[in-house]
């Protein structure tokens, strides 16, 4: 363990974030909110520190529990910390602790064996393959208007984008031919994901004969324009995923997230698996992805009940 130390754990901790932070944004490209969170969770912890008198230098795993107890447990004029808030402050301890050793400035990681608590947050909500099917049929007609929205839907379905992404989705980032797009996600990160065939003949409908009359003589560069031709805004989007939904019958289950939901549920009942799924969502951490594995028990069910000798008895029963 390392001697004791005559900087004050406050100004310790602060150059350690400051170092930390750096590496994240020049080696990870991880973006301007990301690099805040975790700027906000270590200062949280160096007020811990101080507090207690503790070097972050020295502190024990104990120590480190502690803190998060007491995050948990709220007090002093602050609530409780919910348990989506407790991970990410973790994860951010983790993430900062491997980045000591990595450095060789400690020789150890007090937060190697941290976890996360048990989430109790309701699952991602998640449509049906009835469901996909009856919105994406809402776009009717020819009208530009109604390509570009047919287009958009199958395009989130079929590769699982956020709304950031599918917003910011450019021409050169789409190989129809090829079957795959260019999609950039969180940190600037890009990644490449298949296009399935629906998606890949409403897109090409779209752009022969919906999306030219939108964008005139205009050069913009983003595949999805709104009616003036220009990118369509977060908003924009929003109130076109919703708009749809309403038509089907599912406004209350449904916003562009859903979409992204649905394409990872789906993608694992039909056999995706997981390091696969990983990529193609764009997880830095597998953690993330395995939720969708609490959603794909149809597969699971589909298998036994074809396997099973006495499935169908128990089927019925």
């Amino acid at each position: 363990m390392a001697t004791a130390h005559t900087v004050q754990p406050a100004r310790r901790i602060s150059e350690l974030t400051f170092d930390f932070l750096g590496h994240l944004e020049l080696e990870r490209g991880l973006s301007r909110n990301t690099l805040e969170a975790y700027r906000s969770d270590l200062q949280q912890f160096g007020d811990f520190l101080e507090r207690r008198e503790l070097d972050p230098l020295e502190v024990r795993a104990v120590d480190l529990m502690d803190f998060v107890s007491e995050l948990a447990a709220g007090g002093a004029g602050r609530p409780a910390a919910a348990p989506a808030t407790l991970r990410r402050k973790i994860a951010s301890l983790r993430s900062f602790y491997r980045h000591l050793r990595r450095e060789q400035i400690l020789d150890h990681d007090p937060a190697a064996e941290l976890r996360a608590p048990r989430s109790s947050a309701r699952l991602p909500k998640v449509l049906s393959r009835d469901e996909v099917t009856r919105l994406l049929e809402q776009p009717r007609g020819t009208s530009p208007a109604a390509l570009r929205d047919r287009a958009l839907l199958e395009t989130m379905y079929a590769c699982g984008l956020r709304a950031s992404e599918a917003i910011g989705l450019e021409l050169s980032e789409l190989d129809l031919e090829g079957g795959i797009l260019r999609a950039r996600g969180k940190g600037s990160k890009e990644r490449i994901v298949p296009v399935g065939g629906k998606a890949v003949e409403a897109l090409g409908v779209y752009l022969e004969r919906g999306r030219p009359q939108l964008v005139g003589v205009r050069p913009e560069r983003r595949v999805f324009v709104n009616l003036r031709g220009g990118g369509l805004s977060r908003q924009g989007l929003y109130k076109i995923v919703r708009r749809h939904a309403r038509s089907a019958g599912l406004e209350r289950r449904m916003s562009p997230h859903t979409l992204r939901h649905t394409f990872a549920t789906h993608l694992l009942a039909g056999g995706c698996d997981l390091r696969s799924l990983q990529e193609m969502l764009g997880h830095a951490d597998i953690g993330t992805t395995q939720i969708y594995t609490h959603l794909s028990t149809e597969r699971l069910r589909d298998v036994y009940f074809d396997a099973h000798p006495r499935a169908q008895i128990s089927r019925r029963s």
